[in-house]
């Protein structure tokens, strides 16, 4: 459902029965679109949460504390001058505006009490928080608009503050159901109809009380009656404090006149549904974030090893060349004639090869032993090439393996914390210097530690055992080689991404259930969790080695046995 007008008076009825002389000693601007109200009321601490975010917009209490920026915004700084020490006086919207007024009381330079407003827009794109004193004249604003830029009002300091303008009919000025049918009697269809005629009702609104009351959307008189008398039952509630919110099944909430016992039922429940969805929008912008600079690297290596293989290829000349070079070298005496260097070629029989006939390239701008020499120069060039290149495509493939198990890492997390503990293995190597720029500034770094980490292996308990799961690299090389006793059980799947399990056998034997039951594990949290079949070896902890200086989650292991499992996960 949308923050529309009925969302928000639900919240301000709420707020108007617990903020209301409530003193601001706190403001906080955490972003560009946000601002939270530190408030004490009624023996009490409350934090208001103002939000202008074209997609997120809205105003509620809210318990989740957010990392604010070392150094305040001009904007909030303001409001700390002007508004840190008042009172709230009143809260009210008209009627389901989304245009909240909060009134607050508080003293000038001279110490006289004077009047205050702070207001909130809540409208898309064109959200704003300004604050306005005594005489309705702008203070500042959190956006400013002018009428140069294409806005049909402006917002700017020491200017008059005016409403945007509004032509939707407000729901509170209709007294009765006739005259509700004569503004909707021509529509067809209910949530489309309602939401375009009257002010604050969304039409996700509307679709869920066409749900709630079991009706179909068809603008019939008896089905505008029973959404007039659900609706006329919503707004007198409100003003009771007796609706609810409730989810959907959707990932969808909506607001229905029953009343619920929580203390600040909808604003609570609107600070958890935008809290969740916005962690989810930044767990996944994160996400894709690191996963597009690794994607990206993955290519530029990828062409790298596609280079060396075009040399390594040119490489397999070079015999070939020293072998002219000897054949020329070898026959030196037949060539006195200068007409032969005219030639485009020479042909020699070659002694390796039972005196067969070899036709030779010639450089006709190097006498016959200049081509002796520059074969000879190719096939060292090329040996020197080849000695080098394999080294480069060894460490190459090396390079893609290990931003290959970091994708399946990234792929497979599932919350911030896993993004970033992979983003603090990446920080610390060099093929991502550039790293930094990617990271999302409203996410805490986790602690540089070697083995930090802000989130847990995953567990199992499998017939008395402990199971521990890898989630990315550090985590894999944690448990196999900190956590894990020399006589535990280490599982991975065969030549195929993916994480290290770790069965703790208490210095026991475990059974082949066991033993498989982990191995299932070991298939399921890989890359071939899709796989019907997968090959994955086992062996003793002790088996298990971590050479130096290799790249994290990267081991040898010998005596290993192989069992073929399903993935399965449990």
């Amino acid at each position: 459902m949308a923050f529309d007008g009925i969302v928000a008076k639900s919240i301000i009825s709420e707020l108007n029965a617990y903020l209301i002389n409530g003193k601001i000693n706190k403001i906080y601007q955490p972003n560009k679109n946000e601002i939270i109200l530190g408030i004490y009321s009624n023996s009490e601490n409350y934090s208001l949460n103002a939000v202008i975010s074209p997609n997120n917009y809205r105003l509620n209490l809210t318990k989740y504390s957010k990392q604010n920026p070392q150094n305040a915004p001009s904007f909030c700084m303001l409001l700390r001058k002007h508004l840190i020490g008042s009172r709230i006086k009143s809260i009210k919207m008209i009627g389901l505006e989304r245009i909240i007024n909060i009134e607050l009381e508080c003293y000038n330079e001279l110490n006289d009490l004077i009047v205050k407003n702070l207001i909130i827009e809540l409208m898309g794109k064109h959200s704003n928080i300004i604050l306005t004193n005594h005489k309705n004249i702008i203070i500042d604003s959190l956006r400013h608009l002018d009428l140069s830029t294409g806005s049909n009002r402006s917002v700017m300091p020491a200017r008059e503050y005016v409403l945007p303008d509004g032509n939707k009919i407000d729901i509170y000025s209709i007294n009765n159901f006739e005259e509700f049918y004569f503004y909707t009697k021509e529509i067809s269809e209910i949530s489309v109809g309602i939401p375009n005629i009257f002010t604050g009702i969304s039409k996700s609104f509307i679709v869920n009380a066409i749900s709630f009351i079991n009706i179909k959307d068809t603008a019939s008189k008896d089905n505008l009656n029973k959404i007039y008398l659900y609706l006329t039952d919503v707004l007198k509630n409100i003003d009771t404090i007796s609706n609810s919110c409730i989810s959907l099944d959707n990932k969808d909430f909506t607001i229905i006149p029953i009343k619920n016992e929580e203390k600040l039922n909808v604003n609570y429940f609107i600070d958890n549904f935008y809290f969740d969805k916005e962690s989810s929008q930044t767990f996944f912008e994160y996400r894709n974030s690191i996963l597009q600079l690794t994607s990206n690297m993955l290519i530029k290596i990828s062409k790298r090893l596609k280079n060396i293989n075009s040399k390594l290829k040119e490489c397999e000349n070079m015999d070939l060349y020293k072998l002219y070079g000897e054949l020329i070298t070898a026959n030196l005496y037949r060539f006195k004639n200068i007409d032969l260097i005219r030639k485009d070629y020479i042909e020699i029989e070659n002694y390796y090869d039972n005196n067969s006939i070899v036709q030779i390239p010639l450089n006709k701008e190097f006498s016959i032993q200049g081509n002796s020499k520059n074969y000879f120069k190719k096939y060292n060039k090329l040996k020197n090439t080849l000695s080098i290149v394999s080294l480069q495509k060894t460490e190459t493939k090396q390079e893609i393996n290990y931003i290959e198990s970091i994708i399946y890492a990234i792929e497979k997390s599932k919350t911030i914390d896993d993004i970033n503990e992979i983003y603090s293995e990446l920080s610390e190597n060099k093929l991502f210097e550039n790293l930094k720029k990617y990271k999302n500034k409203s996410i805490s770094s986790i602690s540089s530690k070697k083995y930090s980490f802000s989130s847990d292996p995953i567990k199992f308990e499998i017939e008395g055992y402990k199971v521990l799961v890898g989630k990315n690299n550090k985590q894999n090389d944690f448990i196999t080689t900190h956590l894990a006793k020399k006589d535990d059980l280490w599982f991975h799947t065969k030549d195929i991404h993916g994480s290290h399990v770790i069965l703790f056998t208490n210095h026991s034997t475990p059974d082949i259930d066991v033993i498989i039951r982990c191995a299932e594990i070991a298939a399921y949290y890989s890359k071939a969790s899709m796989s019907s079949n997968v090959d994955v070896d086992f062996t003793l902890v002790k088996n298990v080695k971590k050479p130096s200086k290799s790249r994290p989650g990267m081991v040898i292991y010998t005596k290993n046995e192989t069992v073929t499992v399903k993935p399965k996960k449990y």
